[in-house]
């Protein structure tokens, strides 16, 4: 698999900065930083831990349209704005993450928007199928 491509979600703030919401780079899939912004209304839960199952189903959107999944993250970065949220959002990033085992890294951080409570990035390698090339014929002196 080669080539790369982009997977927007359609948000103002991919506009505004001029990323991607995932670039997808030969097998790895690359999920930039993810709030809890439910993209398509434009809006964000109050709650922490809504917002990191909304991180989570945003960044399962983005690998599935490149193919990918949940199960193939090999590296996960976790960012929250307060240490103390950590234990609520442990067991959320365990639940939807925990069969890949991923390499991880939690950063207390401060965010742009004060409403943030966390921003999930992650790093996917896809499985590539089998190839499609179609069965080579036996050489002459083999048949």
């Amino acid at each position: 698999m080669s080539g790369r491509r982009w997977i927007s979600t359609g948000s103002a703030f991919e506009r505004q900065a001029g990323y991607a919401r995932a670039v997808v780079d030969g097998a790895w899939v690359h999920v930039s930083g993810t709030t809890g912004f439910d993209y398509a209304r434009g809006t964000i839960a109050d709650d922490p831990v809504e917002q990191a199952e909304q991180c989570l189903r945003t960044i399962e959107a983005a690998l599935g349209e490149a193919g990918a999944g949940l199960a193939d993250v090999v590296r996960v970065r976790w960012y929250i704005a307060d240490a103390a949220l950590f234990p609520l959002l442990a067991p959320v990033f365990a639940r939807r993450l925990g069969a890949a085992r991923p390499a991880a890294t939690c950063l207390v951080v401060g965010f742009v928007d004060p409403r943030i409570k966390v921003e999930v990035e992650v790093t996917a390698h896809r499985v590539e199928p089998p190839s499609a090339a179609p069965a080579r014929a036996a050489p002459e002196n083999l048949r």
